[in-house]
């Protein structure tokens, strides 16, 4: 289950990086890639939430695609996120961290 999750918030996370270098989908080669992400995301998602519960999948997936998605931003894209960003992010995960630690939702 950890596994799908993992594959899918990768694969997302570098589509979502490449969006920015596909410059509206007029470069081929990022523009594969988005594509190919996207949908290895949404697979790997799809089989996830066959054994997780959808809201905790969901929650886990877009929390965790966000604070990387921003990690690559900074790191490639010299974009680099202020207080409030990183307050919301140390939230997003404290969040994540709490479902995964507390949750009786979560089949375990």
């Amino acid at each position: 289950m950890y596994l799908y999750l993992t594959v899918a918030i990768i694969a997302e996370v570098i589509a979502t990086s490449a969006l920015k270098s596909s410059e509206g989908f007029t470069k081929l080669i990022p523009s594969i890639i988005v594509i190919a992400g996207y949908g290895i995301s949404f697979y790997f998602f799809a089989l996830l939430i066959k054994t997780m519960p959808l809201g905790i999948a969901y929650s886990l997936w877009a929390g965790l695609g966000i604070v990387l998605v921003t990690l690559v931003a900074l790191i490639k894209f010299k974009q680099i996120p202020d207080l409030p960003a990183l307050i919301g992010m140390t939230l997003i995960i404290m969040g994540v961290v709490i479902v995964n630690l507390y949750s009786k939702t979560i089949g375990r």
